[in-house]
């Protein structure tokens, strides 16, 4: 899981380094787009894999504009930790990265489309033991 207090630092870095306002809108917004990748029903995952996960939490935050400003930024930056937590990333071009954090925060992408492209994008970062 990723701590809001890491999820706080980076966005003041991405901020300070790339410009925009400071701020936090709503905490209450933000921690419950960070816990929601690892909800459950009845005992069962409702997110069980990390490209599920990291589509969650990145929803969540474009579309709920926790922060006074970057949620696009931070949004795309807590998907690609959540998918290092796991061993993987993206890879993307810039504009292909771009296009995709602007169709799902004008609502073009729906969640299994933001899955689709995320599980399109990703590869495997973890070296195997010799």
């Amino acid at each position: 899981m990723i701590d809001i207090e890491e999820v706080l630092e980076i966005h003041n870095f991405l901020i300070n380094e790339f410009g925009g306002s400071h701020g936090l809108r709503d905490q209450a917004l933000l921690e419950s787009a960070l816990l929601r990748p690892f909800t459950t029903f009845s005992g069962e995952e409702l997110y069980k894999t990390p490209v599920e996960k990291a589509a969650a939490v990145f929803e969540s935050i474009v579309k709920n504009h926790p922060f006074q400003d970057g949620n696009k930024r931070i949004a795309y930056v807590v998907l690609r930790l959540v998918l290092m937590n796991s061993g993987l990333d993206i890879v993307s071009s810039e504009e292909e990265k771009y296009e995709f954090v602007i169709k799902t925060a004008s609502g073009k992408l729906t969640i299994d489309e933001v899955k689709k492209w995320i599980g399109d994008h990703i590869k495997n970062i973890r070296h195997p033991k010799n």
